[in-house]
């Protein structure tokens, strides 16, 4: 088996809580009475038709989230971009929203050595210009590739091979991990090991990116 030398996440809801975890955040940030978001995507599909239709590719991941936010905007009378309602939404504080077990991994995966890479379709496209200097838990990440810039978006086999370019390994030496399956097929297809990342069972999925690297799933009983 080919040692696995570099771990390749996505960031929204592989490193981040999703939005809709986070429906009692925003409606409070918002002013909006509780309950007002009744969509929950994963959580919950029967609830959110929109995302079925997502999910069985009769629309995009960013025509899903235009429509939504364009949903909320409008009870404002304004119209916002994705940033924008991010920001609102969340302030300036990503950091209360970040995964415990994101972090665990991530310093486990660098304190052995692993290389860390980013590849997003969206990252600054959702959480504005220049995010990924304001945050500290990316300053080891020695790779972004923002699909918000190269206009290359996953699951197309250019995207990885971006990474890959930039990390100078193979796909086989990389363990990728992301949360929607058209994307991991897509890093399957090009020869990437893969964690098909549960948003519901974040724990259960770290440990399974933990054993991909050949580092012992334990350390995430320290979060």
């Amino acid at each position: 088996m080919t040692e696995k030398r570099a771990l390749v996440l996505d960031f929204g809801g592989v490193i981040s809580r999703t939005l809709f975890e986070t429906h009692h955040i925003t409606e409070q940030a918002l002013g909006l009475p509780p309950g007002s978001l009744t969509w929950r995507g994963p959580f919950d599909p029967a609830s959110d038709p929109l995302w079925v239709d997502m999910q069985e590719n009769r629309i995009t991941e960013r025509q899903y989230w235009n429509i939504r936010i364009a949903e909320i905007s409008r009870l404002f009378g304004e119209h916002w971009e994705m940033s924008d309602f991010v920001r609102r939404a969340r302030g300036n504080d990503p950091i209360s929203v970040m995964r415990p077990e994101a972090v665990r991994t991530i310093e486990a995966a660098a304190s052995a050595g692993k290389r860390l890479a980013i590849l997003s379709n969206e990252l600054d496209l959702f959480y504005g210009k220049g995010f990924t200097s304001r945050f500290p838990l990316l300053s080891g990440f020695e790779v972004v590739v923002d699909a918000t810039y190269t206009g290359i978006l996953k699951p197309d086999p250019r995207a990885y091979e971006l990474c890959l370019a930039a990390l100078k390994l193979s796909a086989d030496q990389c363990v990728f991990v992301d949360d929607q399956q058209r994307n991991i097929d897509g890093a399957e297809k090009i020869g990437m090991s893969t964690v098909h990342f549960d948003v519901r069972a974040p724990k259960r999925s770290y440990a399974q990116v933990l054993t991909k690297l050949g580092l012992p799933a334990e350390l995430l009983d320290l979060v």
